[in-house]
């Protein structure tokens, strides 16, 4: 039997990106595939989570070193709506992955090719095969989409927020927020 095509499986990490912006975190998504089988999926988690490290690729190796029973994932490719991050690029060079395919770069913190290329960078030991562009317009839209949507409904949350932030506190005239900020400051060398 012939191997499935990369779109096969990039589709369902759409999917999974679908299911993240759905919940309101950022739509990213992504499974990972050994011998043609899907043995992980994951999405975005973040705010869902409050977990800064609620990223789909991570929730994704984590998932599969579980249902693998090895956190060793060399046999396996990884399909990701988005290209990773530093810290998730880091972890499929921790987790041994074989393959990346991704579907748009991330302009501001992609680090597999945009800012910097670390899962192919000589002086780790272990490189990561990466294939980019599978699915990048369905997936580049979906981001647009949401952002759009974020930035129409978000400016009345940030608007609250700011109100918030200026609402000075009874008895020093400044604002409760910032008379919690404690600075710290460094001994001269």
């Amino acid at each position: 039997m012939a191997p499935l095509p990369d779109t096969f499986f990039m589709q369902q990490a759409l999917a999974e990106a679908r299911a993240a912006g759905e919940a309101g975190d950022v739509p990213v998504g992504a499974v990972l595939v050994v011998d043609g089988e899907v043995v992980a999926r994951g999405r975005n988690r973040k705010e869902q989570d409050l977990d800064p490290t609620g990223h789909a690729e991570i929730l994704t190796l984590r998932e599969a070193a579980r249902a693998l029973g090895a956190w060793r994932l060399s046999g396996a490719t990884l399909y990701v709506t988005l290209e990773p991050c530093a810290m998730c690029a880091g972890a499929l060079v921790q987790a041994r992955v074989g393959r990346l395919v991704f579907a748009c770069r991330d302009p501001k913190a992609g680090a597999t090719g945009s800012l910097m290329n670390l899962v192919q960078d000589p002086r780790l030991n272990h490189r990561v095969e990466i294939a980019e562009g599978t699915c990048g317009e369905q997936a580049s839209a979906l981001l647009k989409d949401f952002f759009r949507a974020r930035r129409r409904t978000g400016s009345a949350e940030r608007g609250e927020l700011a109100e918030r932030l200026k609402a000075p506190d009874s008895k020093s005239g400044v604002p409760e927020t910032v008379s919690k900020v404690r600075i710290l400051h460094s001994p001269p060398c």
